[in-house]
């Protein structure tokens, strides 16, 4: 864990820093046009990305796959890491980034917003081979149209200290309802997005709420999620986005029970904290990451590179490992240094993945198919988190 560990901790200081297709020869196509060919590379790809995600060995010496890239594709990187979604956001539109590495709370503004650009799949020979439930999804496929390349995913887990918390919690109930046993020492994830965490518990336990979907609230669903939230909020002891500091949180008790990523519990475990995680009856939200490219990239060719190169079964391997996460090609499984990696990711089952809700940017638009009805969009979740925060 030694490698999470530094990535995580770059992931800390850079969230301290802030918040139409190509031709084969580079530069943008006609509006509605896909790309057909890939040519020769450009000489360079510009990428905005969540730490971890491009290493060049700076960071370890021993933790490289875009030197090789370079090596193949004669494609020079430019990284720039960014430390939230809203912050990818922001600077995906200012149109000087070719390549983003977008979370499903970010992809459906990157796209409604024209930011960026269909992509020709049947180009990248690494797609076919990307577990099918991560294809065709709503945060990375509108009307049809595939926005890029599946990455990594993971849930966001249930964690609790065994010998603070007994008996063990099987239900989101513990958090929500149930968090006056824990007051002052809950923890919950500080974004809009987390919203979604309660709607999914409402949806489970409140039927006549008629939630199909946690992403897709009216403004009576929205209300009851953050009604449920601001309950909450009186037992929470510090939100959180920085995984290092969640998890000293845990290690010195001021935290007891709240949300975490499998890889901050596995470097909780490794600091020798006493804690167990799981994905509670209700299911859970989780993310699923899209490498997708800008509407207006003068270098298209090395951005279809990189988009295939990053899903090869070696460079996947090295990236999930590293970031802590399933690989989305299961070829990577393979390659990982811990031979048990992927079990403990659960990378592969479908029945499990089954169970969680990835992030998908709210909109307006009610993504549960309703027609009858305006759901609340991601300006509106903004403005209801900070109201729940006080």
């Amino acid at each position: 864990m030694k490698s999470s560990l530094k990535v995580i901790g770059t992931l800390a200081v850079a969230a301290l820093a802030l918040a139409a297709c190509g031709t084969s020869s580079g530069g943008g196509a006609a509006a509605g046009t896909l790309k057909e060919s890939i040519g020769a590379g450009e000489g360079q790809v510009s990428i905005l990305g969540w730490p971890g995600y491009v290493e060049d060995g700076s960071n370890d010496p021993k933790v490289d796959w875009v030197t090789p890239f370079t090596a193949e594709t004669g494609c020079k990187v430019n990284f720039k890491p960014f430390g939230t979604s809203d912050e990818a956001v922001t600077l995906m539109r200012t149109g000087q980034y070719d390549v983003i590495s977008a979370s499903g709370d970010a992809s459906l503004r990157l796209i409604a917003g024209g930011d960026v650009q269909p992509v020709n799949m049947s180009l990248l020979n690494n797609y076919p081979d990307v577990y099918p439930f991560l294809k065709d999804k709503a945060w990375n496929t509108v009307d049809g149209k595939n926005y890029g390349m599946p990455h990594g995913w993971g849930a966001n887990l249930l964690m609790y200290r065994t010998d603070k918390v007994t008996p063990a919690p099987t239900s989101w109930g513990s958090v929500f309802d149930g968090a006056s046993s824990f007051s002052g020492k809950v923890t919950a994830y500080d974004s809009p997005i987390y919203i979604a965490d309660a709607a999914l518990y409402l949806m489970k336990h409140k039927p006549e709420l008629n939630i199909k979907n946690p992403y897709a609230l009216d403004k009576d669903q929205l209300a009851a999620a953050v009604a449920l939230l601001k309950d909450q909020r009186k037992h929470v002891g510090e939100y959180w986005n920085d995984v290092v500091k969640e998890v000293q949180s845990f290690a010195s008790g001021t935290s007891v029970i709240g949300t975490t990523w499998q890889v901050g519990a596995n470097i909780a475990k490794a600091d020798g904290a006493k804690v167990e995680t799981l994905l509670p009856s209700e299911g859970a939200t989780g993310w699923s990451d899209t490498w997708m490219i800008g509407a207006k990239t003068k270098n298209s060719n090395c951005a279809y590179k990189w988009l295939d190169y990053i899903a090869s079964p070696k460079a996947n391997a090295a990236v999930a490992e590293y970031f802590g996460e399933s690989p989305a090609n299961p070829k990577a499984c393979a390659l990982t240094t811990d031979k048990n990696f992927c079990e403990t990711y659960h990378s592969g089952d479908a029945s499990y993945a089954s169970k969680i809700w990835y992030w998908t940017t709210p909109i307006a638009k009610c993504l549960d198919g309703r027609t009858d009805a305006t759901c609340t969009d991601y300006s509106e979740w903004t403005k209801a988190w900070t109201e729940i925060k006080g």
